[in-house]
């Protein structure tokens, strides 16, 4: 089993800047940071604080690549993943191990289609509240990865890998015998959670008390059941309901990604959610009214941002 120690992160959001700065503490310079010549300017005139410490990542831009890297963290969100596949071009070698915590389930084939599939293990984070405004993250629960490859009963040289650098470096996570089962139940719960919450400016606190707003996620999580049964994903109307168990343990304040990206005037990733699911039901004959509806109701919310 290889030692991971080259390890590089993509993506300083809420998520990336939580887990960068949770392995930084345990391992100091341990994570170097993918830039752009745009966003290397950003990140040298202002330090990025996580619960009120301030870090300073090592950032290296394509141009500065001297190394392949063990392991890529790519933490950017769905509409910035093209480019950031082009990025990473220079860091990724013949052993290089790379995870994708994009919510969605399609961000994988994407990166695989460049670089192969045998570099990629399937990831995701969950039950986090991280929240980020401008450079400062926080959070009262950093939540966990949950990750490896398709079917884990037998864990990989590359699961191996990751779980002994999570291991060294106090990240929670989770290896689940059948990912993929979990990368769509995550999937649904992003469906429904991350949308309704950003249409109706709702933090957990409004999951955890609030019927309509459970059944709204719930009626945009079922569509999502519906096309996993037709595809042979084990996901059942009790998964929904334990996520809302998960809901109810975090930060009442707390608000998802794509809440705060609302909140914050930026492009959402409906393409990852309502847009994908619509697709998916076209192709398996599943109608999908509600995320359609949800979908269309994101694109107004981003075309009606205020002007800068």
């Amino acid at each position: 089993m290889k030692n991971l120690q080259n390890v590089y992160l993509v993506g300083l959001g809420a998520i990336g800047s939580a887990y960068a700065a949770k392995m930084e503490d345990a391992v100091p310079g341990l994570v170097k940071v993918i830039v752009d010549q745009k966003r290397l300017t950003t990140y040298l005139d202002q330090e990025v604080k996580v619960n009120g410490k301030a870090y300073r990542f090592p950032l290296v831009t394509p141009e500065q690549a001297t190394e392949k890297a063990d392991l890529i963290l790519v933490a950017v969100k769905g509409h910035h993943l093209d480019e950031t596949i082009e990025q990473l071009r220079p860091f990724v070698g013949r052993e290089t191990i790379i995870l994708s915590l994009l919510n969605g389930i399609t961000s994988e084939e994407a990166i695989g289609k460049v670089y192969g599939l045998e570099k990629l293990l399937y990831s995701f984070v969950v039950a986090t509240d991280a929240t980020r405004t401008g450079r400062v993250t926080h959070y009262s629960t950093i939540g966990r990865i949950v990750f490896g490859e398709k079917q884990n009963a037998v864990y990989s040289s590359k699961v191996l890998a990751v779980k002994e650098l999570f291991d060294r470096t106090g990240v929670p996570y989770t290896i689940p015998v059948d990912m993929m089962r979990e990368l769509w139940w995550k999937f649904m719960m992003n469906v429904g959670v991350n949308q309704v919450s950003a249409i109706l400016k709702a933090p957990y606190g409004v999951f955890q008390r609030v019927k309509e707003a459970q059944e709204l996620m719930m009626m945009a999580c079922g569509e999502v059941l519906q096309i996993a049964e037709k595809i042979g994903i084990n996901l059942t109307a009790g998964d929904i309901e334990e996520y809302l168990r998960v809901i109810g343990g975090l930060a009442s304040e707390g608000k998802t990604s794509m809440l705060q990206d609302v909140e914050a005037g930026r492009k959402t990733e409906v393409e990852s959610f309502a847009h994908t699911v619509v697709a998916l039901g076209e192709k398996y004959g599943v109608a999908t009214p509600v995320n359609a509806c949800l979908g269309r109701m994101l694109a107004t919310l981003e075309q009606t941002y205020p002007q800068e």
